[in-house]
């Protein structure tokens, strides 16, 4: 059983009762967008191409209401992304009565648009420091003269998992 809210813009939100404290409410999109914003890890998992799951922590940003993270051409999850785009991204906390999850669903998408990747390059040396300072040219991100590709993955079906109370909220996508 759910309980269902549209807010004016934004995805349908639903609290799933069943697996939510009697008290929860569903959550709202821009809380679990303050989440991705500030999350400083995410584990990506993908397809191999002989079916076989692939799942790997990595750095990801939060810009123009989708996730950005970047890779090289001749890593693993470069290579399970060319033969299927669909991606699972998840962040939190890895306790159980604190703290908040986040599950994203989408496909993703080779960003080349010189404008987007500078958004996200000044967006990962913000959250994550020079560090992670990125330039950004011929439709990637480069550093220390290694060229990085760039994935864009907009929200398909997103879950937030609340502990305090118990909460399952479900994000559906235009």
């Amino acid at each position: 059983m759910t309980a269902t809210h549209q807010p004016p813009i934004g995805p349908l939100t639903e609290l799933d009762t069943r697996y939510s404290s009697t008290d929860a409410t569903a959550t709202p999109w821009f809380e679990a967008v303050q989440h991705l914003d500030s999350a400083e890890i995410f584990w990506l998992s993908t397809v191999r191409p002989d079916d076989r799951p692939h799942v790997t922590p990595l750095l990801a940003v939060w810009v123009d209401d989708a996730l950005y993270f970047c890779t090289g051409a001749d890593e693993r999850k470069a290579r399970n992304l060319g033969a299927n785009p669909n991606v699972v991204l998840t962040t939190g906390a890895n306790a159980l009565r604190e703290g908040f999850d986040l599950v994203i669903e989408g496909e993703a998408e080779v960003e080349t648009d010189e404008k987007a990747l500078q958004r996200a390059a000044d967006r990962y040396e913000a959250k994550y420091t020079s560090e992670w300072h990125f330039d950004v040219r011929d439709g990637a991100f480069w550093a220390e003269g290694n060229r990085a590709v760039v994935y864009r993955v907009e929200p398909k079906t997103a879950f937030g998992f609340g502990k305090s109370p118990y909460s399952q909220t479900r994000w559906r996508f235009a």
